[in-house]
């Protein structure tokens, strides 16, 4: 007999990390990657697809808030960094966004999927307890409790880090050096080209990753019941990651939803990471929230197609900057809010990429090129426009060129009416926006749950304490009093497998003895003290 479907699509996340489309499907020649391959022949590809960020953690928190960084304040690169010689930054902390914000997989999990994720999150935030049913190395969709249950599931090897291209992690790569097309920004040196190795080497096991995701899909039976979707986080290379440079935001796009997608099919939209959350949300059917700003580009509420996508930098790590863009299909508009600062400022994690290393020998020495020099400029032009097309590496500035004042002009605007928009807290030095979150010098605290009984005796005025006793039928209603807060609970019964649960309305007891406890937790707060009542029901 064949397996019940549900009624709701499930939903497959395979996201790289840190990883422009340096695959076959996109016309790469020495890439491998049969896995992704198949997955756009079955399904779609949109080659207009960029990143918010040129690096993770505001990538992230855009992706799963749906909003941008520079509009919720988690577009510092990262908010838990801390370097022993730089004690006078406001870090760590954690972000603390508007309290309707919220991780749009609770409003997936609010409507009866199943969610998890195995297991990066990296939101400059910690991932609150509502956010998923299961985030560890384990998570599956196989763990769900009951098979008929619609499940968003999130899986993200770490493999294609721009860590991964360190001589330690990939000591002997898999491609030969020689094979690989060195970009005209680096110098073609031996150790440039061993890095690429890696790269390539690096995309070819998690491209083998995404194949076993996939064949479990289809052991399961679940293939023809599942959008399965692929996309990376921004781009791994100096220069590209952590800025807005098409090789910092350019990503592929990749998805598959058998009678929805055509087969092979390859969209000419632009598409924006900020879009992910509000697509998903688009193709479960549910509603997105008015204050999302990514537009869905799947599913009945799929919106008009984007105009322009939008990229910012600020800091990272140690290094102050500023720094917005502005895209079309065809033009890149950048602006330097700081052009006195280094290209190329003191970043730790950075001066460890090979690449990074062979730039700063030969820049000692004298040796780059004007191509291979750019990083290091200073002053870095106030504008800069690029013509994408016919200078994919983006090395000749246009800014100045009469003929393209036109274009100029119309990014520039686009621009300045974006960052209006949503609200740029690039604006709002990073100490003075901490202290408005922590007054205090302390992180808030969410406030703990309250357990209120609705039954024959109870009408709901007050809370309840351990040990009450209720007459059936008898409901509790769980409250807090933070602004924005969502509440987890769970039953202490040998039999309740089901773990932490988001709550989304009253909850109805059963008869007997029964321990309910619940924790609270609004983003950027800490979780609250845990609430634990028994109530028996007669």
């Amino acid at each position: 007999m064949p397996m019940a479907r549900p009624t709701r699509p499930n939903i497959l996340w395979v996201s790289f990390e840190d990883t422009n489309p340096f695959y076959g499907c996109y016309g790469d020649p020495v890439a491998r990657t049969p896995n992704l391959d198949r997955l756009a022949a079955e399904g779609c590809r949109w080659p207009l697809t960029f990143s918010t960020a040129g690096v993770c953690a505001p990538a992230r928190a855009a992706v799963i808030t749906g909003m941008y960084s520079t509009s919720i304040g988690t577009h510092h690169m990262r908010t838990a960094h801390v370097n022993e010689f730089t004690p006078e930054m406001p870090t760590p902390y954690e972000a603390v966004v508007p309290h309707y914000v919220k991780c749009f997989p609770e409003y997936l999990r609010a409507a009866g999927y199943y969610c998890t994720n195995n297991h990066k999150t990296d939101y400059q935030f910690h991932p609150p307890r509502t956010m998923w049913d299961e985030c560890s190395t384990d998570a599956h969709w196989r763990n769900r409790p009951d098979p008929d249950q619609p499940f968003f599931a999130v899986f993200n090897p770490h493999t294609t880090h721009e860590s991964g291209m360190w001589p330690e992690k990939c000591p002997e790569p898999a491609f030969d050096p020689a094979d690989v097309v060195v970009p005209p920004v680096f110098p073609d040196t031996t150790e440039v080209r061993l890095a690429l190795a890696r790269m390539y080497t690096n995309i070819e096991t998690a491209d083998r990753i995404l194949g076993e995701r996939l064949s479990e899909l289809e052991a399961d039976g679940l293939a023809e019941n599942t959008l399965v979707m692929h996309w990376s986080d921004h781009g791994p290379l100096p220069r590209g990651k952590r800025w807005p440079y098409d090789s910092g935001i350019h990503v592929p796009m990749i998805a598959r939803w058998p009678g929805r997608l055509e087969a092979g099919a390859v969209s000419d939209r632009l598409v924006s990471t900020v879009d992910l959350g509000p697509t998903v949300l688009s193709a479960a059917g549910l509603p997105i929230p008015a204050h999302m700003q990514g537009r869905a580009f799947l599913g009945d509420q799929a919106a008009a197609p984007r105009e322009y996508v939008y990229a910012a930098r600020d800091r990272h790590d140690t290094a102050y900057d500023m720094v917005r863009a502005v895209r079309d299909r065809r033009f890149k508009y950048i602006r330097n809010y700081r052009p006195e600062v280094s290209g190329a400022p003191w970043i730790v994690y950075l001066n460890r990429h090979p690449i990074m290393q062979e730039l700063w020998r030969l820049y000692r020495e004298g040796e780059l090129n004007e191509a291979q020099s750019l990083l290091f400029r200073r002053p870095r032009p106030v504008e800069e426009l690029y013509d994408t097309q016919a200078d994919p590496w983006e090395t000749r500035n246009l800014a100045g060129e009469a003929r393209y004042a036109a274009d100029l002009a119309r990014l520039r605007e686009a621009l300045d009416r974006w960052r209006r928009d949503v609200g740029d807290m690039g604006e709002i030095p990073e100490s003075e926006m901490v202290r408005r979150w922590h007054p205090d010098g302390k992180q808030p605290r969410t406030a703990a749950p309250l357990a209120i009984a609705l039954d024959r005796d109870h009408r709901g005025f007050e809370p309840i304490g351990p040990g009450e006793a209720l007459a059936a039928p008898a409901l509790i209603q769980l409250h807090s009093a933070t602004q924005g807060a969502s509440i987890a609970w769970r039953l202490d019964d040998a039999d309740d497998q089901a773990g932490w649960r988001l709550y989304t309305e009253p909850l109805r007891l059963p008869r007997g003895r029964t321990t309910l406890r619940a924790r609270a937790i609004r983003i950027g707060y800490a979780e609250s003290e845990e609430t634990c009542v028994s109530v028996t029901v007669a």
